[in-house]
């Protein structure tokens, strides 16, 4: 009985945790390119961005061509910065956009979308 009620709680606690907002770079080690994107939630976004690229569909080109040309082992995905959990809700896209641009000039990088 006690497995079950610790599998309710556990349960519980991941339907209740929050997702990670913040900004990601996936790089491709054998060219050297990087590409910048933001995130709602940073923990699903590397499994939907591998999916689509393992699959052939990617949205965006130009990576789906580097990753088609050399091999999913030649790319690497990094979380560059998370941000506060507390955020107004209102406040969210202009700040991922804001994000976006700040690690794409830094990094000298192309947008993911």
């Amino acid at each position: 009985m006690d497995s079950k009620a610790a599998r309710k709680e556990a349960i519980k606690k991941f339907k209740e945790r929050k997702p990670l907002l913040g900004a990601f770079v996936v790089r491709c080690t054998a060219t050297g390119r990087v590409w910048v994107g933001t995130s709602r939630n940073l923990g699903a976004t590397k499994n939907s961005c591998w999916f689509g690229l393992r699959s052939g569909a990617h949205l965006n080109q130009t990576l789906q061509q580097e990753w088609n040309a050399h091999g999913e082992e030649q790319f690497q995905f990094e979380i560059l910065e998370t941000l506060d959990e507390d955020l107004v809700a209102l406040e969210i896209p202009d700040l991922l956009k804001s994000k976006k641009r700040y690690w794409a000039d830094k990094l000298g990088a192309r947008p993911l979308l």
